[in-house]
């Protein structure tokens, strides 16, 4: 009996830093697994065109050119829409993907069969450092979750599989047939929050989600927003903590949340802002909680 590879339609969203993405590139066609397709999403970048350059070197790419930013769930969501595969998943751009990453992933969904959603281990570049083994649930009262195993080394303690609390958005992978039961990436946050939300949306439908420290990837973080506190990190963080919060909790759990971010975490932040003198970062925050409120 033949062994059974069933195609996976790996995505990524390009905005500007084109040499990762031409990185990412030449670390996917040296992928083992024998069933693949790459979909690029280019999200109308400024000042970088790659369509010329990826269409030259990797005539196999499906590229796709938007007209406009459309965030990360709105430029996920135009390649899922060209996916074919029994599998999408989801990779940012500045990830490279080691030769063996998809074999230990495919067999693990084909077997497991309420798996809806899964992430491998996700390590920094430097190849030792842990930047994701799983993660907690947000909090009702805080907004946040909790990255697993975050800035430790990896000593191979999260070489293992296990269900986790939510999955991680550099490299998320979801069965075809979920994503058309659970729809679209909700493109309301446009950067930020928006996998958790679709992670939660998929456990709704009685789904698992899925940590595989069987395989991993490298991630160089934050790498399109500039990394650190920007006033675009500062303001899509805060507007979309409160958006989670709105779409995912009610009653009590809310409401507690909701006087915990007032009465402490506003506080904090701006008080913090004002000392590092850094007024721009107070105005973004002060922002995304205006948009809340309008």
């Amino acid at each position: 009996m033949q062994p059974h590879f069933p195609l996976v339609s790996l995505i990524t969203v390009q905005y500007d830093h084109l040499s990762d993405t031409v990185e990412f590139l030449e670390s996917a066609k040296a992928l083992t697994y024998p069933n693949v397709e790459i979909i690029v999403v280019d999200n109308n970048s400024p000042n970088e065109k790659p369509s010329e350059e990826v269409k030259r070197n990797f005539p196999h790419v499906h590229f796709i050119q938007n007209t406009q930013n459309l965030g990360f769930a709105g430029g996920n969501n135009a390649g899922l829409k060209e996916a074919h595969g029994e599998y999408f998943f989801l990779l940012n751009n500045d990830t490279i993907l080691p030769p063996d990453l998809l074999e230990p992933i495919i067999h693990f969904m084909e077997t497991h069969a309420d798996a809806g959603m899964a992430s491998p281990k996700v390590l920094y570049a430097d190849k030792v450092t842990v930047q994701y083994a799983g993660a907690r649930s947000i909090s009702p009262l805080t907004g946040r979750g909790k990255r697993l195993g975050l800035l430790e080394k990896d000593t191979g303690q999260y070489d293992r599989n296990y269900k986790t609390d939510l999955g991680h958005g550099a490299a998320l992978i979801i069965p075809k047939k979920v994503a058309d039961l659970v729809g679209p990436m909700p493109e309301l946050y446009f950067l930020y929050y928006e996998e958790h939300d679709w992670c939660e949306q998929v456990k709704r439908l009685g789904y698992s989600m899925y940590y595989i420290g069987e395989s991993h990837i490298l991630h160089k973080e934050s790498i399109s927003t500039g990394g650190g506190e920007s006033p675009l990190k500062v303001y899509y963080l805060t507007r979309n903590r409160l958006l989670f919060m709105r779409r995912n909790f009610s009653g009590l759990p809310f409401v507690f949340g909701l006087l915990f971010f007032i009465f402490l975490s506003t506080p904090k932040a701006l008080v913090t802002y004002l000392v590092k003198g850094k007024p721009q970062l107070m105005k973004s925050f002060l922002s995304g909680i205006w948009w809340n409120v309008c």
